[in-house]
C-alpha cells in the first residue's frame, strides 16, 4: 500500500530509477520544489533561503495578533494580498462581544492597511486560498498549520503569527534548503476509498519515525492523473500531520480546469520535474491498494484499516481507554462500551473543514445517503460546506436536499468542529470526523472537570456508509453505491457581494476598531547575562502538542487579550504550570524593581555569590518536554509562556520547525538535550545557566548549565542551541521579535 525508501532516488523518464546520467547535486535543481523555492529567494545563497511570500492568509483567532505585532513595529500597509479570514471565532459564544469585536477589527485593519476581508462563515480558510490566491509557482503563507495549497502548484507554509508579522514588514522567511521527498503515485482508487483514507495511511505510515519531518513532499507519478482536484487537495491538507515543512504537486488540465473554473485561468501553467530530478528519500504510494481507513484517538497516525479496526475492536479500544485514563485522571474513559450488538457504533458524524467540507466529499456522502436515514438514535450527523460558494452548489444540484432528507445536519463554513468549538461530543462519546486532528481535547470536552469524548478521523464516504447504518461503523467499500459526478460550478458573485478586497488601496485615515479585549503586548525584557529558570511544567509524553500547551476550543475567543489568554497556558495537561509561572514572574518582577528576593539569593547561592548574580541573573519559568510542538501553528503555544514569565523549553528535539521558531520570535531559549541524555528533575527544580547572553551572541552551540534540585543537590547538565541564524540570535538577545524591530526602528 505504502512504502518508505530512506535512499536518495531519481526521477528518469518518469519512473523512481536509483541511478542517472547526472550527479545528484545536478539533480536536486531539478525539482519543483527548487525551482519554486530559488524563484521566491532573496538571499543569493541556493542552500540558505530568504523567502518573500507572494500572499498570505490568516483567520480570526491569528490575525488580531499579528497586526498588532507589525503596528507596533512600524507596519504602514500590506506590501502583499493578505487576506483576513473568519471561521474560528466566528460561532464561539464565549465572552460577549469580543468574537465580533475582532471582526470588525480586522475590517477596519484591511481598509486602513490594503487588505482582503472575508466575513464570517462565508469560507474556512484554506477553501478561500484554494478558490481565489493559489496559483501556480506561488508560494503563501499561512498563519494556520493546515496551510497547503500543492495540489495546485503553489508551495504554503503555515507559521506562526510572527513569521506573518515579518513578512508584512517586508522581511524574509529565512531556513536552510530542506531535504526533499518523492511521493511517487500510482493507480486508481478503488470505489468507497476517499482522501482521507490516503491521507490517513500516508500519516500513519511517515509520522512516528519523523520520516518526513521539515521536508518538502514532492507529489509526481501516473497516479495523479486518476485523482479529481477535490481529491488532491484533501491528501495535501493533511500533509501537515506527517510534519513535513511543504508540499508540492505535478499539475495537469484538472489543476487548470479548477483555475478556470474560479475565472482565474491567468494562474496556471504545467509543473513537472525536470528529468533526472534527484530526491533525498522517496515514498511509493498504490492508491488502488488503499483500503478506508480509520484514526483513533489521540493522533491522526494511530491508525488501521476499517477492517483490522473491526476485527480488533476490543483490544483496539481498551488501549484507546487506558491511554485517556492515564491522560485523563479525573474522567472515566469508556470507549469500550461501543462495541455490542455485532459492531462498533458511533454517536456522531461530522464533515467539516478544510478537509471534509469540500464539494466532492459532500456530494458523494449524499449520493450514499440518498433516500436513507441517518436514524432516530444517538447517532447524529453534521455537514459543514466549506464555502458558501460550495454550499451554494450542494444546493443547486441536490445534494444538500438529500442530506436534510436524510437527517443530517447542514451548518455554516466554520472550522469550529477541528478544534473543539463546535458539535462537542456527550461524556464518553465517539465521534468520527473528517476533520484534520484528533488530538487530546480536540472535540472540546473538559478532563479536568471528568469529562471525556474521543475523536476517530474517516472519510466522508465511511462516515456516510456509517450513517446509514445509524451509527454502527462501516467501511464505504462495504455497501452497494454508484459515485454520481457532479461538475462543480463557481458562483464568484457570492464573494464579489460580501468580501471586501482592498488590496492596493490603503486607507491610512481609517482608525482601527479595538474592542475592550484587543489589548496590546507586556512588556518583555530583553536577555540577562545569565538566566535562572524554574521548573514549571515536566512532561513526560512522547509528543506535546500545541493543543496541550495551550488549549483550543472556547479558550480561542480570548487570543485578542495575551494575558487573558495566558490564563490558560497548559490547563487541560498541567493546570498547576500557571500558578508556578506567575510565582515566578513575581519574583523576577520585585528583582527587576531593585529589590533582592530572599528565595531566589537563596538558590544562586548554590551556585555562587547570589547577591552578587541577582544583579544579572534573570529569572522565569521553563517547560521542559521530550518533543514539544506537534500540531497547530498558533503562536500563543509559546507567548503565552513568555506572558507569563517563560523564558525557555528543553527538551530532545522540538515536534515542528514552526513550534521552535514561535519559541525563538517570543524570546524563549530554544535548548535541547542529547538523545538519552538522562533529565530526572521535576516541576520545582531550577536549572542556571551561566553566560547564556555570551553564549547566544557568540553562536555557542553546546552551553553548560546546572541544575538546582528542591533537596539542595547540583548536577551539571549539557544543553544545546543549534542553528541560530544570525537574526534569530538577535531577536533572543532583544528578548522577542517585536523588541528586535523596535531596536531597529
Amino acid at each position: 500500500m505504502i512504502k518508505l525508501h530512506d535512499t536518495g532516488v531519481f526521477l528518469a523518464n518518469g519512473a523512481p530509477d536509483s541511478a542517472a546520467s547526472l550527479s545528484p547535486e545536478e539533480g536536486r535543481q531539478k525539482t519543483m520544489a527548487w525551482s519554486i523555492l530559488q524563484a521566491h529567494n532573496t538571499s543569493g545563497n541556493p542552500e540558505h533561503l530568504q523567502i518573500r511570500f507572494d500572499a498570505m492568509v490568516s483567520h480570526d483567532i491569528t490575525y488580531v495578533g499579528i497586526i498588532q505585532q507589525a503596528r507596533a513595529s512600524g507596519m504602514k500597509e500590506f506590501p502583499i494580498p493578505y487576506a483576513l479570514t473568519n471561521c474560528h471565532n466566528s460561532l464561539c459564544a464565549v465572552g460577549g462581544t469580543i468574537n465580533e469585536d475582532d471582526h470588525v477589527f480586522g475590517l477596519s485593519a484591511a481598509k486602513k492597511y490594503g487588505g482582503i476581508y472575508v466575513p464570517a462563515n462565508q469560507s474556512v480558510i484554506h477553501s478561500y486560498a484554494r478558490e481565489q490566491m493559489a496559483g501556480c509557482g506561488k508560494m503563501i503563507l499561512g498563519s494556520d498549520s493546515h496551510t497547503r495549497y500543492g495540489a495546485l502548484g503553489t508551495m504554503a507554509v503555515g507559521e506562526g503569527g510572527p513569521e506573518l508579522a515579518k513578512q508584512l514588514l517586508k522581511n524574509t522567511w529565512d531556513i536552510p534548503y530542506p531535504k526533499v521527498v518523492l511521493v511517487y503515485l500510482t493507480g486508481t482508487p478503488k470505489r468507497g476509498v476517499g482522501p482521507h483514507d490516503v491521507a490517513i495511511a500516508l500519516v500513519k505510515a511517515t509520522f512516528a519515525s519523523g520520516f518526513v519531518n521539515n521536508c518538502v513532499l514532492e507529489f509526481a507519478g501516473p497516479g495523479i492523473a486518476a485523482l479529481p482536484m477535490d481529491f488532491r487537495n484533501g491528501i495535501d491538507v493533511m500533509t501537515t500531520e506527517t510534519t513535513c515543512l511543504s508540499s508540492i504537486w505535478e499539475t495537469d488540465s484538472e489543476t487548470e480546469r479548477f483555475l478556470k473554473t474560479h475565472q482565474r485561468l491567468e494562474d496556471f501553467r504545467e509543473l513537472h520535474p525536470d528529468e533526472g530530478a534527484y530526491y533525498d528519500k522517496y515514498i511509493e504510494i498504490d492508491l488502488s491498494r488503499i483500503e478506508p481507513m480509520i484514526a483513533l484517538p489521540f493522533h491522526p497516525s494511530n491508525a488501521w484499516t476499517i477492517r483490522e479496526f473491526l476485527e480488533n475492536a476490543t483490544d483496539i479500544l481498551a488501549a484507546v481507554d487506558a491511554d485517556a485514563k492515564q491522560r485523563f485522571p479525573k474522567a472515566t474513559p469508556h470507549l469500550l462500551g461501543k462495541v455490542h450488538d455485532g459492531g462498533v457504533w458511533a454517536d456522531q458524524g461530522v464533515i467539516a473543514g478544510c478537509a471534509g467540507g469540500l464539494f466532492d466529499n459532500i456530494d458523494e456522502a449524499a449520493t450514499i445517503l440518498r433516500g436513507g436515514s441517518c436514524g432516530n438514535g444517538y447517532f447524529s450527523l453534521d455537514v459543514y460546506p466549506t464555502s458558501v460558494p460550495v454550499s451554494l452548489e450542494l444546493t443547486k444540484i441536490g445534494a444538500t436536499a438529500a442530506l436534510l432528507e436524510s437527517g443530517a445536519l447542514i451548518k455554516p463554513s466554520f472550522c469550529g468542529p477541528c478544534f473543539g468549538a463546535g458539535d462537542v461530543p456527550a461524556n464518553n462519546g465517539l465521534s468520527l470526523r473528517h476533520t484534520t486532528r484528533n488530538f487530546p481535547n480536540r472535540e472540546g470536552s473538559k478532563p479536568a472537570e471528568g469529562q471525556f469524548a474521543g475523536v476517530c478521523l474517516m472519510d466522508a464516504r465511511s462516515i456516510a456508509a456509517t450513517a446509514l447504518h445509524g451509527g454502527k461503523i462501516t467501511a464505504a467499500t462495504d455497501i452497494n453505491y454508484e459515485p454520481v459526478h457532479h461538475e462543480y460550478h463557481f458562483d464568484k458573485g457570492v464573494y464579489d457581494r460580501r468580501l471586501y478586497n482592498g488590496f492596493g488601496k490603503p486607507e491610512p485615515d481609517t482608525e482601527l476598531i479595538l474592542g475592550p479585549n484587543i489589548t496590546d503586548w507586556p512588556k518583555m525584557e530583553p536577555l540577562a547575562e545569565n538566566l535562572l529558570v524554574e521548573l514549571a511544567a515536566v512532561l513526560r509524553d512522547d509528543v506535546t502538542t500545541t493543543d496541550e500547551l495551550i488549549p483550543s476550543g472556547e479558550t480561542s475567543s480570548y487570543r485578542s487579550n495575551p494575558l487573558r489568554l495566558a490564563e490558560f497556558t497548559l490547563s487541560r495537561r498541567e493546570p498547576a504550570y500557571v500558578g508556578r509561572a506567575k510565582a515566578a514572574a513575581m519574583l523576577e518582577a520585585e528583582r527587576l524593581a531593585g529589590k533582592a528576593p530572599e528565595a531566589l539569593t537563596a538558590i544562586l547561592n548554590r551556585v555562587g555569590d547570589g547577591p552578587e548574580l541577582l544583579n544579572t541573573t534573570q529569572f522565569g519559568s521553563c517547560v521542559f518536554a521530550n518533543k514539544p510542538g506537534d500540531g497547530s501553528a498558533r503562536e500563543q503555544a509559546a507567548s503565552c509562556q513568555k506572558v507569563l514569565g517563560g523564558f525557555a523549553n528543553i527538551c530532545y528535539n522540538f515536534a515542528t520547525k514552526r513550534y521552535r521558531s514561535n519559541c525563538i520570535n517570543w524570546g524563549i531559549l530554544p535548548f535541547t538535550l542529547d538523545e538519552g541524555a538522562p533529565f530526572p528533575y521535576e516541576a520545582g527544580d531550577f536549572v542556571f545557566v551561566p553566560d547564556i547572553r555570551g553564549a547566544v551572541d557568540a553562536g555557542v552551540e553546546d552551553i553548560p548549565a546546572k541544575v538546582i534540585r528542591k533537596d539542595g543537590n547540583v548536577d551539571n547538565i549539557l544543553l544545546h542551541i543549534q542553528g541560530l541564524t544570525e537574526d534569530e540570535k538577535e531577536i533572543l538577545l532583544d528578548g522577542c521579535l517585536m523588541n528586535y524591530y523596535a531596536r531597529r526602528a
